[in-house]
């Protein structure tokens, strides 16, 4: 199946600015960013597209019972909609497809990387009232329900780090595998096996919405990475990123290095002279070595 293609320059532009926007508002809507980020890789994605996707979690949302209680009983009414009834869930040949990190794509498919599954968990339990928040674990995206805060969670994610059941006010689920609730020994599993480190408490945070989309960009360009052919996707979800408030610096030269490989060659010299500019305050030799690609750049013009 042909993978997604962005839309024209024109649309290009008006999503870039919308998503800048709702970036930079006082509360970012993460289903919006999303949806946005799906129609900058998806040229079929029009604004009925985006409406339609924003009116079927509304619809799951009012599928779920009134307020079902305990964290764990909202772990069970998700699960039971979402991974039994909707068959939401994640395969490794997910990773292969562009599809899975967009979100009007995993709506209509019921399948997607492990942060869009836990997207759509998200955004159905927050309309419906729950006490709901994403959690980036290193390597996976799960799911957290109940209290949330630098002081009612404490206890809760240090027993999980060591090895104990999550007390009932903190219920962690994995989307990707349906909705499947995890215990403390789970969720250890899943770090290690990611990093071959131990579970920290900091890991349980919640995730800021932010982050979260910048998670998703970051996925998107390590799926175009691994295929040259679509820089394409590399250069428009780089794009995305750097409309993001808070992001890292080195994005701008990835941007930079990109479009040289690109062949866009004078345009990558001086956005590589305008970050070493930027490194030479703190990194004089740096700056240098970047300078010194810029020159290079150029002498492929002649």
């Amino acid at each position: 199946m042909r993978s997604p293609h962005p839309p024209p320059p024109e649309r290009s532009a008006e999503l870039r600015r919308r998503f800048a926007e709702e970036a930079r508002s006082e509360r970012p809507d993460l289903a919006t960013l999303c949806l946005l980020v799906g129609a900058a890789a998806d040229g079929t994605l029009d604004e009925a597209g985006i409406d339609a996707a924003q009116i079927e979690l509304d619809a799951l949302a009012g599928r779920l019972p009134y307020r079902p209680g305990t964290p764990r009983a909202w772990a069970s009414a998700l699960r039971e909609l979402l991974g039994e009834r909707c068959g939401f869930h994640g395969a490794q040949g997910d990773y292969q497809r562009l599809e899975s990190s967009l979100l009007h794509e995993v709506l209509r498919r019921r399948r997607g990387l492990p942060i869009l599954l836990s997207v759509v968990w998200l955004e159905v339990a927050r309309r419906a009232g729950a006490p709901v928040y994403g959690v980036g674990l290193p390597g996976h995206f799960v799911v957290g329900l109940g209290e949330a805060g630098a002081t009612a969670e404490a206890k809760p994610a240090e027993a999980v780090a060591r090895g104990e059941a999550v007390p009932e006010r903190q219920v962690l689920v994995d989307p990707f595998e349906g909705g499947r609730v995890l215990t403390g020994a789970d969720t250890e599993l899943l770090v290690a096996g990611a990093t071959g480190a131990p579970l920290e408490p900091s890991m349980l945070v919640p995730a800021d919405p932010l982050n979260v989309v910048l998670r998703v960009l970051n996925n998107i360009r390590a799926w175009a990475e691994a295929r040259p052919e679509r820089s394409d996707v590399s250069l428009w979800a780089l794009d995305l990123s750097l409309l993001l408030p808070s992001r890292p610096a080195e994005l701008r030269y990835e941007r930079a290095r990109l479009l040289v490989r690109r062949g866009d060659f004078l345009e990558g010299a001086d956005e590589l002279e305008a970050y070493a500019e930027v490194v030479a305050a703190v990194d004089e030799p740096a700056a240098d070595r970047i300078r010194g690609e810029a020159r290079a750049a150029r002498a492929l013009l002649n």
